[in-house]
């Protein structure tokens, strides 16, 4: 069991030749019980429900309360028309994210990594990671266990609760989770990745979670949109060898430290930010009432 990013990194390398994915599976195993080929039937599960999130996300239908529902199809749309500004990668990530994020507003099945609000940053990436890298079936999964690696010291070390630590703690974590994952995915080293999650991290740092009428529709489809594009980018930064001065360990205190010290209005109670300007306050009413 490992419990900070130095733990993860010296142990993928020292006992699994740098395979973070073979180090969770591993920590899997003996955390539940479960065998290794249950673990694996499970994470394929994961995996099919993520794929067809994306899927099915990409129609022009709107949620519930009207608020979301079509712009990851615009941005399909858009994708193919060539006339895009940003590559093409960055795009269609953001556009799988929203896809996913939608899909989930529209009350679809998604896979909460690590929660539903933020459950379109992993699948958007990967399937951008699938698209890009070609990864085989068995490299998929282990993108997924490498992604829940990170991801299991973020949540034991700071949060990935919205409600506890701002947005900085769901899509932050998401971004940094997929950004590590996809740094390992295209040849990168546990440390590299590690460096990835630096990156994300350091600056999502004091991001707010103002879900406007409480709903996890605006802001946060478009932020898994921007948690995807941050997790390329940051990917790419590591594998040039570029290097966080700060080590990942201490990123993550940060970031308990920030989400700990923020005001209630700006964790999940949908009292500040954006939930509290005069259009966000409107459309509560449109869709509560007074």
């Amino acid at each position: 069991m490992f419990y900070t990013i130095k733990e993860l990194v010296h142990q993928a390398n020292t006992f699994f030749s740098g395979n973070v994915a073979e180090l969770m599976l591993t920590t899997e195993t003996e955390l539940t019980g479960r065998s290794r080929e249950e673990n694996l039937t499970i994470m394929s599960k994961n995996l099919t429900v993520m794929k067809n999130s994306i899927q099915k996300g990409l129609n022009d239908h709107k949620s519930l309360s009207g608020l979301t529902g079509g712009d990851a199809a615009k941005l399909d749309r858009y994708l193919k028309s060539g006339k895009t500004l940003a590559g093409a990668s960055v795009l269609s990530a953001a556009r799988n994210a929203m896809a996913v994020n939608e899909f989930n507003a529209k009350m679809g099945l998604v896979c909460a990594t690590p929660t539903a609000g933020s459950a379109g940053c992993l699948p958007a990436v990967l399937g951008l990671a699938i698209e890009k890298l070609a990864l085989s079936h068995e490299e998929q999964l282990n993108f997924l266990f490498s992604a829940g690696a990170f991801g299991l010291v973020i949540a034991n070390n700071a949060s990935i609760s919205g409600a506890e630590g701002g947005c900085q703690a769901e899509v932050g974590s998401a971004a940094a989770m997929s950004a590590a994952a996809l740094t390992l995915a295209a040849g990168g080293t546990p440390h590299q990745a590690s460096q990835a999650i630096c990156f994300v991290i350091k600056n999502m740092l004091g991001l707010i979670c103002d879900p406007v009428a409480g709903l996890v529709e605006v802001p946060c489809v478009k932020r898994n949109a921007m948690g995807a594009s941050y997790a390329l980018v940051a990917a790419d930064m590591a594998l040039a060898g570029i290097e966080s001065k700060i080590p990942a360990d201490e990123v993550i205190n940060a970031m308990y430290q920030v989400g700990s010290s923020l005001p209630p209005a700006f964790r999940e109670t949908a009292e500040g930010g954006l939930a509290a300007t005069p259009t966000g306050r409107k459309l509560a009413r449109e869709f509560f009432g007074e």
